[in-house]
């Protein structure tokens, strides 16, 4: 598990391998990630978009953005949260990944 926090915004993040959507032949090694958003602050956040580098060990990088997640923009006012679970494939039986959610409040203060 690996965790963040911005301006009250955490962000937990848990990843595991999944075997039955892998193939050691074809070199495709497939990792799920849940990632749980909280609202710890005291203002509403909403989630407008994400970003995120993906390496495998051989230093292959794939680069995804684009707009929310799981085709949801999520507003999360003060003490909500919001979970999802995505997946991805890589050459390699283990990578990294990193990342950022764009977030605006009300009021326009933008921040990843």
């Amino acid at each position: 598990m690996s965790s963040a926090i911005t301006n009250g915004i955490l962000v937990t993040v848990v990843s595991e391998y999944i075997p039955e959507r892998s193939s050691l032949s074809s070199r495709q090694f497939a990792f799920a990630y849940t990632v749980r958003i909280q609202n710890q602050g005291e203002a509403p956040a909403q989630l407008r978009s994400r970003h995120w580098i993906i390496s495998d060990s051989n230093g292959a990088i794939q680069e995804v953005r684009g707009d929310g997640v799981v085709g949801e923009q999520p507003l999360l006012q003060p003490g909500q949260h919001f979970e999802y679970t995505s997946w991805c494939v890589i050459a390699t039986a283990t990578g990294t990944m990193r990342g950022s959610y764009r977030m605006v409040r009300p009021d326009g203060d933008v921040f990843d």
